[in-house]
């Protein structure tokens, strides 16, 4: 027994029982289970999700014990209830059997998990409950904000704006409410005075602020464009919150991952705006007229009409896919000034990183990175993209090595036969076992040895079996590449510039700006040389200067 290899499973839904630390009553109830059976417990084998929903499979410590139970490094999993792996029936099933076949023990505190029917029939039933009890918490929630909303309860809002401190129910003596702070009151009163009376622009009111040294809830002295303009179209400060001015939708698909954040978020939900027309209103202390409120809406909607600021879109040619190699921040684009021009006509702009722009982080510049010319850059991509489609060969070349390899890989109906033997070894071994024919000493590694090696065939099984699927559509593809090629040379070099982008987003995963090169990161790995006879290394993932020498300038 001590010979098995354990891991146990936890997860928490929200960010809330994170907080509270209930994941630690899972943790610490799954150790004192496996210290009960006898068993070890490494620390490598906790997989804890802190804050992530059993709405969805993609949980960094999900994702790690799947990889380990695949790969062999574990025996026997302890999870305290079948929706602590997933709240969908569908993916409570999916991940049993992925389990069940790496050869994984799977064992619930709650209950037992056994091979009868009547087992099967509970299993399912628990997961269909469970999955129908998240959809009616998500519904009275949802109902009951509202309602609360509705009858002007402050406790939906759960958060105050500058210039409020919240007090909760606990607090507040059972009534939750917004309680007014003076010294940021004042700054408050003070930013609608400049806006409404003296007629003063977002900028103008953030260099004010800036000069007299108020600081933001966070003790900053440098004031943000967005949090001013935030705070002058908040109707709190007239004495109304506002309740359900965002709605929660499903996960839009992203061009790239966000600084610092995974691709798949904790919560795989998208947030959208909603229009004031649809908010409900919440009566709250005022700090200002409403008068002076409305006064000051008048002078933003002045101010974006005299604005020469065209609508913002897609712009620039690389836009969302540029990132800094240096501080890992966006690259975005940024016209020249008629300063900077100097009275000369400039046909292009720069790619600047987020992260030299000292006004963003409280006077203080976080990267030194260079900013690139915009015809420059688009231009050494757009050629990568190119040099990609019009030579087919190479992506040809990586088709017929691996439909090679599909040939000469063992037969598949041997490998299935060698597994039914193997499994049928294992039960008689087990039954013999059972019925004292061999002791465990002789049972412990015979039945290691042959689990290993039934992991081993099903591994070489799904290889052969995804090779020969594979076969049967590389040979179409591998017979259109050059028809392909050939429509593909006669629509590059007239492209616009919404095809060129559109293709771009489509092929190119990330554009990587480092101190001296350009690095192209492709959804495909075109890493195989088209010509062998070609010494010159022909990595598309770097755009460097000697690639492009008629450019003239060093990107």
């Amino acid at each position: 027994m001590n010979d098995l290899q354990v891991a146990i499973y936890a997860r928490v839904s929200c960010e809330q029982q994170s907080e509270a630390r209930t994941i630690e009553s899972q943790v610490s109830e799954l150790r004192a289970y496996v210290h009960t059976q006898g068993l070890s417990l490494p620390k490598e084998h906790e997989f804890i999700d802190n804050g992530y929903s059993g709405a969805t499979l993609i949980r960094p410590a999900l994702e790690r014990l799947r990889d380990v139970a695949a790969a062999g490094g574990i025996d026997r999993l302890y999870v305290l209830c079948p929706d602590r792996f997933a709240r969908n029936y569908a993916h409570q099933v999916l991940l049993l059997e992925e389990f069940l076949r790496a050869g994984v023990e799977v064992n619930f505190l709650n209950r037992e998990v056994g091979q009868t029917p009547e087992d099967h029939l509970l299993l399912q039933v628990q997961g269909m409950i469970s999955e129908y009890e998240r959809a009616k918490i998500m519904e009275r929630s949802r109902r009951g904000k509202r309602h609360a909303a509705q009858v002007g309860m402050v406790s939906v809002l759960s958060a105050a704006p500058y210039g409020y401190r919240y007090i909760g129910k606990h607090e507040g003596a059972g009534e939750a409410r917004f309680d007014i702070l003076l010294e940021e009151a004042r700054v408050v009163r003070q930013i609608f005075s400049w806006v409404g009376h003296d007629r003063c622009s977002i900028g103008e009111v953030c260099r004010r602020l800036t000069v007299a040294k108020e600081q933001t809830r966070t003790g900053k002295t440098v004031w943000d464009r967005k949090t001013v303009c935030d705070m002058l179209k908040n109707p709190a400060y007239k004495g109304m919150a506002a309740f359900g001015k965002t709605s929660v939708e499903p996960l839009r698909p992203r061009l790239r991952a966000q600084r610092g954040r995974l691709m798949q978020p904790k919560r795989a939900v998208s947030t959208q705006e909603v229009s004031p027309e649809q908010w409900m209103s919440i009566p709250v202390p005022a700090l200002i007229s409403e008068d002076l409120f409305e006064s000051v809406q008048e002078q933003l909607q002045e101010n974006r009409q005299r604005a020469r600021i065209g609508k913002r879109g897609a712009r620039y040619l690389l836009q969302g896919l540029l990132v800094c190699g240096c501080c890992g921040y966006a690259y975005y684009g940024k016209a020249i000034s008629p300063a900077a021009r100097k009275g000369h006509e400039r046909a292009y702009a720069y790619y600047r990183c987020i992260g030299s722009d000292a006004y963003r982080f409280g006077g203080e510049r976080l990267c030194w990175n260079k900013q690139l010319r915009t015809d420059l850059v688009d231009e050494a991509v757009w050629l990568e993209v190119c040099r990609l489609l019009v030579d087919p060969t190479r992506l040809a070349h990586e088709y017929r090595q691996q439909v090679q390899t599909a040939q000469v890989a063992p037969e598949l109906k041997g490998l299935q036969t060698n597994l039914g033997r193997l499994r049928q070894g294992i039960a008689r071994l087990i039954d013999s076992y059972a019925e004292g024919v061999i002791d465990k000493t002789e049972f412990d590694p015979r039945i290691t040895r042959m689990r290993e090696r039934v992991r081993q065939l099903e591994e070489q099984v799904q290889q052969i079996q995804d090779q020969e699927s594979l076969e049967q559509e590389l040979q179409v593809i591998i017979g259109r590449l050059e028809t392909f090629s050939t429509k593909v040379n006669q629509g590059l070099h007239n492209a616009d510039w919404l095809t060129r982008r559109e293709m771009i987003r489509t092929l190119v995963k990330r554009v990587e700006i480092d101190q001296e090169k350009v690095n192209v990161v492709f959804r495909i790995s075109p890493n195989t040389p088209s010509n062998p006879s070609d010494s010159r290394p022909q990595n598309l993932q770097h755009c460097r200067r000697r690639e492009y020498p008629a450019l003239g300038v060093p990107l």
